[in-house]
């Protein structure tokens, strides 16, 4: 990716995939991820938690001028889109057509995030996030093996598609490590303009170790939730007769 470089007072650096501790496996407070966002020096940052944006419009209301609401969004399928500059939640388990039709709906961006990497990910999930993008992740710093960045950067220019570089951040030191240094804009149409002159600039990949704590981090969500719910046996009582 580019190195990074001093930007023009019209330039601003943008982060368009972070996520808030409203993400099962991710510690950010909205409120953090505005500070860590601002003392990074970045424009803009979407905040893209996993299928809710409940997340997103809390950091909106605390930095109106900074955030862009989005969701990251797992299609029926195990292929993952983000939408951007969204107003309504999309629901987890769709069809990647009716994810697309959904964002578009709602005059919003559709994002390829990390579409080649972890090795669970066959290729046919690049392909099919490739064939319905208006802007495709070339660099995600949580993307730990740098050939996966490679093949999507590869697909992105062959589409003659806008590449982006993002933190996916889940956790504060995760803030600043990639951006797209891009013109400012003020609507999505104004975004998807400028995204076709962007320059993607990844600074630093995370460590493997970020996706164990985050996986614990679920875990112990989902056990510390399960342990709430009120047990039941299946079985029934019988009411005693009078």
């Amino acid at each position: 990716m580019t190195p990074h470089r001093r930007t023009s007072a019209l330039t601003i650096r943008v982060d368009l995939h972070t996520h808030t501790c409203l993400s099962p496996d991710a510690s950010l407070r909205p409120e953090e991820l505005v500070q860590r966002a601002r003392d990074a020096g970045l424009g803009r940052i979407a905040v893209t938690d996993h299928g809710q944006i409940d997340g997103a419009l809390e950091a909106r209301e605390l930095a109106p001028d900074l955030v862009i609401v989005g969701e990251e969004i797992r299609c029926l399928g195990r292929t993952e889109l983000i939408g951007l500059f969204l107003s309504e939640r999309i629901p987890m388990g769709l069809p990647i057509e009716e994810v697309v039709e959904r964002i578009r709906d709602q005059d919003g961006v559709v994002y390829a995030p990390h579409p080649y990497a972890y090795l669970y990910r066959p290729g046919w999930h690049l392909r099919r996030a490739i064939a319905v993008a208006d802007v495709v992740e070339v660099f995600n710093a949580r993307a730990f093996l740098s050939v996966w960045n490679r093949t999507a950067d590869s697909a992105a220019r062959a589409n003659a598609l806008p590449r982006a570089a993002s933190s996916d951040a889940h956790f504060p030191f995760e803030i600043g490590r990639a951006h797209t240094e891009m013109s400012a804009f003020t609507s999505a149409s104004g975004f998807l303009a400028a995204m076709h002159q962007a320059r993607p600039v990844g600074l630093r990949l995370t460590h493997p170790g970020a996706h164990v704590a985050s996986l614990s981090m679920k875990v112990a969500r989902l056990a510390a939730a399960a342990s709430r719910r009120p047990f039941d046996d299946g079985r029934r009582t019988v009411p005693a007769s009078g």
